[in-house]
């Protein structure tokens, strides 16, 4: 029976392992005419490579055993959260070192075909997945499902801009209607046409939103657009992973510079701490003119005070759960923290200023000490050097480690000079990353996490508030001293277990029972110093005062920023507005990207 020429179908081709182009069809009944055109790809490649946040890859020791692995159980990292829950100080402290730990490339991938990727069976997709693209190495949770997404849309729709199901006309064009029993002609998308991304929220643009042209389009169908992800080291410095970053980048390139395909440069997408090895990584020797952009995605461009609360007293308060495995108190966070350049690299920068801040003191003040009638009594970081002023504090309660949590029983014991060591390293990072950026910047960040929910409520750290209030008066009514005297304190001073709140003076005692059970345990004290919980508006992790930072630092540099709501931090890539965005800035980016 002879094909009807309204109804053929299109195969999209796909890479095999070798990264040659593969077609797949299924065989169908004899009855049915339509028929199928092979389609070839363009040879000129623009590759994708996603970048994950801390804790977003998974990590082994150096004799390939587990060590963070995030595979889930629908949906959620069990294991993980099953090994992490009974780790305390001491084994967070041996397991999770940077010198000890490396890139596990073996976490789970996913079994479907997607977009270019092609494989005769479920296992060869799997192989392509974990050996070529590198997703094994990053958490299945927070970002398989979105790079699902993008390697769909980008690769496996058609080549065809016209056809994209993403995009309409602003304006609607007007084409020639074939006479009867003529084929269909195939669609053309004319330049010059003003054209719009479903769902995507201009609104949200806090820059002049630039439009999409028709134009863009159809220079980005020029380009396959494979999706890779790039995992790293999380606990060393993010210039070690920008190095990386940079060998993976060379790694992508060369491997579509065969079999008759070009390849000059990447696209990079970021989430988190991420965009800071992205960044460190554009200013590498060779590396600018091979990334055609950027597009972070809520990234702490300036540091977040949360990572100082957390390590003062953990994560328990802001999520149970987390706390398991992040770390439920100071101490077991303090453990890893310490020894981590790269998370010494989320602390805020000299650069943070918090939203909240008065204009009186320059705005870089984000820790504060304030007294039992809530009025401020030292405000920090007074010179405005956060490492200087707060994280090298060896002999004030405030400062952000304490010296003897830096060796915990049967651990492997960090001097206070090896800590130095890290935060220096962190402060040297920060100093030569700057206010750089890649030109071809695309940015977004989060508010309010839960639509509907008032920024005043606050769902994020802006800035860090110890509030010192009355304690239960000790046993014998021993004398205490007077509140001013409190922020001076040294860490001696004050009693610490890592939990709120901390207490100055006191014990652990027990009232009488009378006779009627067991008396009830409780802590005395002269005064008790509480950390308050969250201050302003931001992803529930990155505050909005260092997740618009880009924009207010950086520029000319940032081609567009979003301010979105609906989503926290570690799921942000699967919010579909998220998304949305992530796809405008990248029809955006190929637009201009080399050519030849």
């Amino acid at each position: 029976m002879s094909a009807t020429p309204e109804a053929i179908r299109e195969a999209l081709g796909g890479l095999d392992h070798q990264g040659i182009p593969t077609f797949r069809w299924q065989l169908s009944a004899t009855t049915l005419g339509d028929a199928v055109q092979v389609r070839l790809p363009p040879k000129k490649v623009l590759p994708v490579i996603f970048v994950p946040g801390i804790m977003g890859t998974n990590l082994m020791d150096l004799e390939g055993g587990q060590v963070w692995r995030l595979d889930t159980t629908a949906g959620i990292p069990i294991g993980l959260a099953r090994r992490m829950i009974f780790q305390g100080p001491a084994e967070r402290q041996r397991r999770m070192h940077p010198e000890r730990t490396r890139v596990d490339p073996g976490g789970s991938v996913p079994r479907r075909a997607a977009g270019s990727v092609v494989g005769t069976s479920r296992e060869e997709t799997e192989t392509i997945f974990r050996d070529q693209r590198a997703w094994g190495e990053v958490a299945e949770g927070s970002y398989h499902n979105f790079l699902l997404w993008l390697e769909d849309r980008l690769n496996g729709q058609t080549f065809n801009p016209a056809r994209w199901s993403d995009f309409s006309y602003a304006q609607p064009a007007m084409s020639a209607v074939p006479m009867s029993g003529q084929p269909q002609p195939e669609p053309e998308l004319l330049p010059g046409l003003s054209m719009a991304l479903r769902g995507l929220p201009e609104h949200a643009s806090e820059k002049s939103f630039e439009q999409l042209r028709s134009d863009e389009l159809i220079a980005r169908a020029r380009f396959r657009m494979p999706v890779y992800a790039c995992g790293y080291n999380w606990l060393a410095s993010n210039s070690v992973a920008a190095e990386r970053l940079a060998g993976r980048i060379d790694e992508v390139i060369s491997r579509h510079n065969r079999n008759g395909t070009r390849c000059q440069q990447v696209v990079l997408i970021t989430h988190s701490m991420g965009g800071l090895v992205a960044r460190r990584c554009s200013q590498l020797s060779g590396m600018h003119d091979k990334i055609a952009g950027i597009v972070h995605g809520v990234m702490p461009a300036t540091g977040a005070p949360v990572a100082y609360r957390r390590c003062k007293l953990g994560m328990s308060e802001e999520s149970l759960a987390a706390g398991w495995v992040i770390g439920s108190n100071g101490r077991e966070v303090t453990a890893v923290f310490s020894q981590a350049p790269g998370a010494l690299q989320l602390l805020p920068t000299q650069l943070y200023r918090p939203q909240n801040a008065s204009d009186s003191t320059g705005g870089t003040e984000w820790l504060a000490i304030q007294d039992t009638k809530q009025q401020v009594m030292e405000r920090l970081p007074g010179n405005g050097d956060p490492f200087e002023s707060i994280y090298l504090e060896s002999d004030r309660w405030w400062g952000l480690v304490r010296p003897e949590w830096l060796r915990p029983g049967r651990g492997v014991p960090l001097s206070w000079t090896d800590y130095v060591r890290n935060i220096r390293e962190a402060q040297s990072f920060h100093a030569q990353l700057g206010t750089s950026y890649h030109p071809n910047t695309f940015s977004f960040y989060g508010v309010d996490p839960h639509s509907g929910v008032e920024a005043s409520k606050g769902n994020s750290f802006e800035s860090i508030t110890w509030t010192i209030s009355q304690g239960m008066t000790p046993s014998g009514n021993a004398a205490g001293m007077p509140v001013e005297e409190v922020p001076g304190l040294s860490f001696e001073a004050v009693r610490d277990d890592g939990r709120n709140p901390l207490y100055v003076g006191g014990r652990t005692e027990v009232t009488p029972s009378y006779g009627w059970g067991p008396g009830r345990v409780y802590e005395s004290s002269h005064w008790q110093l509480r950390c308050e919980m969250q201050d302003g508006n931001g992803d529930g992790t990155v505050p909005q005062s260092s997740g618009r930072a880009p924009l207010l630092t950086a520029g000319s540099s940032i081609r567009q920023q979003f301010r979105l709501t609906g989503f926290e931090h570690e799921q942000s890539y699967r919010n579909h507005q998220a998304q949305l965005v992530t796809l405008y800035s990248l029809m955006k980016i190929a637009a201009e990207a080399k050519q030849q």
